[in-house]
């Protein structure tokens, strides 16, 4: 899609994402190896009681999907800045499920435009798990 066709409030619906404990323990081991993430005993002790998911990878699994929705298809040129925010642990074998929404879109010139994605993403009781705010560059069509 090109910039010239977005429009501020589109959205898109996310399709579930499992959380699999063992991808989930492979990426944690890989890049973001604590005992929080990786070590059953030490989790327990924490106030979540088990062990959570490592946020970056919550957020990478859900954006997997997001993906799938294709948005821009050709016409992305390229992301420009991403913001994460956890609010709520993550947990093996959660299902998350998100909702993409255009928050803003500035022509930068007349070749392309900066366009604003907020996603919020949920858990399988309904609680919002995380947010981002993901800016990409996507082509204008040349008149």
């Amino acid at each position: 899609m090109y910039f010239d066709d977005i429009r501020i409030g589109m959205t898109a619906e996310i399709a579930p994402a499992v959380i699999e404990k063992e991808k989930m323990l492979d990426f944690a081991r890989t890049y973001d190896n604590i005992p929080l993430h990786t070590d059953e005993e030490y989790a327990k002790t924490t106030p979540f009681g088990r062990l959570i998911a490592p946020g970056v990878m919550s957020f990478m699994t859900l954006w997997a999907r997001y993906l799938e929705v294709d948005f821009f298809g050709g016409e992305l040129l390229a992301g420009r800045s991403t913001k994460i925010e956890w609010l709520k642990p993550v947990f093996a074998d959660d299902v998350l499920r998100g909702t993409a929404t255009v928050t803003n879109a500035v022509r930068r010139n007349s070749r392309n435009g900066l366009v604003e994605i907020a996603i919020d993403a949920y858990n399988q009781a309904g609680e919002l798990v995380l947010t981002n705010v993901t800016e990409a560059i996507v082509k204008c069509r040349v008149l």
